[in-house]
């Protein structure tokens, strides 16, 4: 392989990181878009996009060497990906708590219901 090649290829991986980055971060924007707006049935898929990208990333990462302007970026989308899931975090958290509340309280009637021989 000529230099010319492997300088090509360290570029193309190289891309492939800020690349995950980047769609890590729009990713998780978007969480934060349709949490806000209350709009839950989305986030699972992409809690699983996040989590595809995530493993990627722990395969390309490693293999590579980011020069100084690529890892200013890569720790600002970082930044950008840490408050996001934070915000996603704290707006989820108070729904799943009234799952969570919800759930038990129908646990409660079936269980009074069998008690008390009431139909299901």
């Amino acid at each position: 392989m000529t230099a010319e090649q492997q300088t090509g290829r360290k570029m193309a991986t190289r891309s492939e990181v800020i690349h995950c980055y980047s769609q890590l971060a729009a990713c998780l924007a978007l969480m934060v878009k349709l949490a806000r707006a209350k709009e839950w049935g989305r986030l699972p898929e992409l809690e699983i996009q996040c989590a595809e990208i995530v493993e990627r990333l722990k395969v390309v990462e490693p293999m590579e060497l980011l020069d100084s302007e690529q890892m200013q970026e890569a720790r600002r989308m970082m930044e950008r990906i840490h408050a996001d899931q934070d915000e996603v975090c704290q707006l989820v958290k108070p729904q799943l708590e009234k799952l969570v509340a919800r759930m038990s309280f129908l646990q409660q009637q079936k269980n009074l219901d069998k008690i008390y021989g009431l139909p299901h």
